[in-house]
C-alpha cells in the first residue's frame, strides 16, 4: 500500500509541477521539479523512495529513449547523421577520456575507473531541457535537430562507456583492445535485438491485428508500451547492450510506422500516451533528485576515500564548477575541431562548405545541458564491489553529477536567453514552400481517388436519383480540392488571404464551440443519451484539433 500511495502521490506532484511552471515560464522546468522535491525533502513529508540501481534503470531509461528515437525525424537524422555522429559518438569518446583524466587530477584519491566512469556519467546531454529553457525564442531548426539526435545518440555511446568503466571498477582490470571488440559486440547484439523485436511487434500487428478489420488500439498501444522493456531486458540478458536495443527498436518502429497511415486513432492515441509518459518520467526523475538532494549532500560531505579526503561544501561547489566548465570546454573545442575539418574536406573537394558563427557555436557549447539520463547513470552505479565492500565515492560520484546537471541548467537558462534573443529569426520559407507543395500533391491524389470512387459507384447504383446525388457530390468535392489547389498556388503572401484564412478559422472554431456546448445542453436535459454525445462530440474535438493543433 505505501509503494501504491507514493506512486499516486508522485504523479500528483508531477501533474502540479507543470501546472506551476505555466505561472511561472522564466523558470525551467526541470529547475523547477528539482526545487519542489528538495521543498518536500526539507519539509520531512513522507515521500520518501529507494530504488535499486538496476530497477532505477529499468524503469526510467529504455521507455525515454525509445520514446525520443520513435519521434525523431528520420529524414533529419539521415542528412545530418555526420555531425550527430561526431558529437555522439566521437565527442562522447573524447570527454570520457579527457574529463576522465581531468577528474583523477582534481581527486587523485578516486579510482581511475570511477573518474571515467563519472566521465562517462556526464558525457549524454539533454535537449528536452535545452527546449524547455529556449522556449518561444527558438534555437534554429536544423542546430536543434543536430542537438536532438545528438541527445538521442549519445545517451546509448555514454552509457556503453559507462558500463566498461563500471566493469574496470569492479574487477580492476581494463583492456583497451578487449574493449574496442566487446563495445562492437555489444553494441551489435543491442541493435541487433531492438531491430529483430520492432519487426515482430510490426509483423503481429499486420498479421494478426489488421486483418480483423478494427484498429484494436488499445491493445496495440499496451504491446508497443513493453517493447522497449523488452528490449531492454533482452539485450541485457544477451550481454549486450539494452540502451542501443531500446533506441534501435523506436528508430525501427518508426519506419514501419510509415505503412500505417491508415490508422488515425492508433496514431492519435500513441502520440498522447507517449506525450503524457515521457512528461510523467522526466518529472519523476527530477522530483526524485530534489528529494534526494538532502542526503545527496550529506553523503558526500561525509564521504570518505581511502579515509584520507573529507570535503566541505565550498570545495564540493568548487568541483562542481570546475568539472562544468571542463565539460563546456572540451565541447567547444571539439565543435571548432569539427568545424575546421568540415572547411578542410569542403576545400579538397572543393564543394561549398557552410561556415558556423561565432554564436552558433556558443550556442552549440551551452546547449550541452546535462538531464535525465545522467542523473539516471549516476543513480544507477552499484552500490558494493564484488568483494561486498562500498563502491569507492559513489556518494561523490552523485553529487557531482547532480551539481553539474544544476550548474548547466542554470547556466543554460541565463546564456542561451540571451544568445538567442539576439539572432536573427531563421528562414522558414522552405518549409512553407514544402507544405504547399505536399498540399498540391495531396489534391490531385484526392481528385483522382474521388474520380476512381465515382467511376466504380456508377456501377453499383441504378436509379437515376442515385447517379444525380453521385454526380453532385463528386462534382462538389472535386470543386473543393480544386479551389484548395487554387489558394495553395497563391503563395499565402497576400495579406487579404492571411486574413482570410485566420478569420475562416477562427470562425471555425466559435462555431464548433457553440455546436459543443449546444450538445451539452441536449444531454442535460436529456434530448440525447451519453453515447450519442460522446460521438457527436468526438467528432468536433478531431476537426478542432486539426484547426488549432497548438493547443494542449
Amino acid at each position: 500500500m505505501h509503494i501504491v500511495l507514493l506512486a499516486l502521490a508522485l504523479i500528483l506532484v508531477a501533474a502540479g509541477s507543470g501546472i506551476m511552471a505555466r505561472f511561472v515560464p522564466r523558470i525551467p522546468l526541470p529547475i523547477l521539479q528539482i526545487a519542489i522535491g528538495a521543498l518536500l525533502a526539507w519539509l520531512e513529508t513522507p515521500l520518501d523512495i529507494s530504488l535499486e540501481p538496476e530497477t532505477f534503470m529499468l524503469l526510467f531509461v529504455p521507455p525515454l529513449l525509445f520514446a525520443d528515437a520513435w519521434q525523431f525525424p528520420q529524414r533529419e537524422l539521415t542528412s545530418l547523421r555526420h555531425p550527430i555522429i561526431a558529437l555522439a559518438v566521437g565527442l562522447v569518446l573524447f570527454t570520457v577520456v579527457c574529463a576522465g583524466f581531468l577528474i583523477h587530477w582534481l581527486l587523485p584519491n578516486l579510482p581511475l575507473a570511477v573518474c571515467f566512469a563519472l566521465a562517462a556519467i556526464l558525457s549524454p546531454t539533454d535537449a528536452v531541457a535545452v527546449s524547455a529553457i529556449s522556449g518561444r525564442l527558438g534555437i534554429p531548426p536544423r542546430l536543434m535537430h543536430i542537438l536532438e539526435g545528438e541527445s538521442l545518440m549519445n545517451d546509448a555511446s555514454a552509457l556503453v562507456s559507462l558500463k566498461f568503466a563500471v566493469a574496470a571498477a569492479m574487477t580492476g582490470a581494463f583492456s583497451f583492445g578487449q574493449v574496442s571488440l566487446q563495445f562492437a559486440l555489444i553494441t551489435f547484439i543491442g541493435i541487433s535485438v531492438g531491430i529483430a523485436l520492432a519487426f515482430l511487434f510490426s509483423t503481429i500487428r499486420r498479421k494478426l491485428i489488421d486483418r480483423r478489420g478494427t484498429e484494436s488500439s488499445t491493445e496495440i498501444l499496451l504491446v508497443m508500451l513493453t517493447i522497449p522493456f523488452a528490449a531492454y531486458l533482452i539485450a541485457e540478458h544477451l550481454d549486450g547492450s539494452g540502451i542501443m536495443a531500446a533506441v534501435s527498436a523506436g528508430i525501427t518502429i518508426n519506419r514501419t510506422e510509415l505503412k500505417r497511415y491508415a490508422q488515425t486513432r492508433t496514431r492519435m492515441q500513441m502520440n498522447h500516451f507517449w506525450e503524457i509518459l515521457t512528461f510523467l518520467l522526466n518529472a519523476m526523475v527530477f522530483l526524485l533528485l530534489g528529494l534526494q538532494l538532502p542526503d545527496i549532500i550529506g553523503g558526500a560531505i561525509e564521504v570518505s576515500l581511502n579515509n584520507t579526503r573529507s570535503f566541505n561544501l565550498p570545495e564540493l561547489a568548487f568541483y562542481v564548477v570546475a568539472i562544468s566548465l571542463a565539460l563546456m570546454a572540451l565541447r567547444l573545442v571539439w565543435i571548432m575541431g569539427a568545424v575546421y575539418l568540415s572547411r578542410l574536406s569542403s576545400r579538397r573537394r572543393r564543394t561549398a562548405h557552410v561556415p558556423l558563427s561565432s554564436r552558433i557555436m556558443a550556442i552549440g557549447t551551452v546547449a550541452g545541458i546535462r538531464g535525465t539520463i545522467t542523473l539516471a547513470a549516476a543513480l544507477s552505479l552499484p552500490l558494493t564491489l564484488p568483494d561486498g565492500e562500498a563502491f569507492p565515492g559513489r556518494e561523490l560520484v552523485i553529487f557531482l553529477a547532480t551539481g553539474v546537471i544544476l550548474f548547466t541548467l542554470l547556466l543554460g537558462s541565463i546564456v542561451l536567453p540571451l544568445l538567442l534573443r539576439r539572432m536573427d529569426k531563421p528562414d522558414d520559407s522552405w518549409r512553407d514552400e514544402e507544405a504547399r507543395s505536399a498540399r498540391h500533391a495531396a489534391s490531385l491524389a484526392a481528385i483522382e481517388a474521388i474520380e476512381g470512387w465515382y467511376s466504380d459507384a456508377q456501377k453499383r447504383h441504378d436509379t437515376e436519383l442515385e447517379r444525380s446525388v453521385l454526380a453532385e457530390t463528386s462534382a462538389r468535392m472535386i470543386g473543393y480540392y480544386r479551389n484548395l489547389m487554387t489558394i495553395n498556388d497563391k503563395r499565402s503572401s497576400s495579406e487579404r488571404h492571411e486574413h482570410d484564412q485566420r478569420f475562416s478559422r477562427e470562425m471555425r472554431l466559435a462555431a464548433i464551440r457553440a455546436e459543443r456546448r449546444e450538445y451539452y445542453r441536449l444531454r442535460s436535459t436529456h434530448q440525447i443519451d451519453d453515447h450519442t454525445l460522446r460521438r457527436l462530440v468526438r467528432e468536433l474535438d478531431l476537426v478542432e484539433m486539426a484547426l488549432a493543433p497548438g493547443t494542449r
